[in-house]
């Protein structure tokens, strides 16, 4: 039985969902038809809004992380994000998360827990992302490539330090003699100098230094 007449042109439906749906478009309303896929709507504004979805355009930008959406409804729910309550509270340091799965992945810092292992070299690791790229160094995949030099690399940040030795950039800048450096490695090493700290000890004699060369040259000349 046809119970939802819709009275205004005579035609009825089983289902009140379908009535709605026919509402949409009412008898005689000028129709907006999209060219690429043929839907149709009543309003022009949202065959302009449609059209995002073929066109890829992404008006509505967040002020908060730029990120952009092709929908004003989905800045807002995003927004939200920025806005929420972190509810997820640490322990230990008292820091605060918003979502569950970053919670999760703060906490095996305190903890240690590192659930994610490589079947071929039994290395564990807190993140998969990390596994991931960890994988590549046997599978010998190297994707990330230099424009510069035609080098490649399995790791993005590999490729990254690399094209520092062609662009000069230094971006890792001592606060005691503002020395800068193009890998943070060099920069920690550097800092020694500063602080006096001797971490290389040699087994035996006892003797420390402040940097792994210099124990290696102390071991060569022990040797000779």
């Amino acid at each position: 039985e046809k119970s939802f007449p819709y009275t205004e042109i005579g035609k009825a439906f089983n289902y009140r969902s379908l009535l709605r749906k026919h509402q949409i478009i009412p008898l005689g309303a000028k129709q907006y038809k999209c060219d690429v896929c043929g839907k149709v709507f009543n309003q022009k504004r949202y065959l302009a809004c449609h059209r995002r979805c073929h066109t890829g355009e992404k008006p509505y930008k967040c002020s908060e992380c730029g990120k952009t959406f092709s929908r004003n409804s989905a800045l807002v729910n995003h927004k939200a994000v920025h806005t929420r309550e972190k509810s997820y509270r640490c322990n230990e340091c008292g820091k605060t998360f918003s979502q569950t799965s970053y919670f999760v992945y703060h906490r095996r810092l305190h903890t240690g827990e590192k659930p994610y292992k490589c079947e071929e070299c039994d290395k564990a690791f807190s993140l998969k992302a990390n596994l991931e790229r960890h994988r590549k160094i046997h599978t010998g995949e190297k994707p990330y490539k230099c424009n510069e030099c035609s080098r490649t690399f399995s790791q993005k940040s590999s490729l990254t330090r690399h094209r520092r030795l062609h662009t000069g950039e230094k971006p890792y800048k001592c606060e005691e003699c503002d020395e800068a450096f193009s890998c943070k490695s060099n920069l920690e090493r550097h800092r020694i100098i500063h602080t006096g700290e001797k971490l290389y000890k040699c087994n035996e004699c006892g003797k420390t230094f402040s940097r792994s060369d210099f124990l290696g040259l102390h071991r060569w000349s022990e040797i000779g």
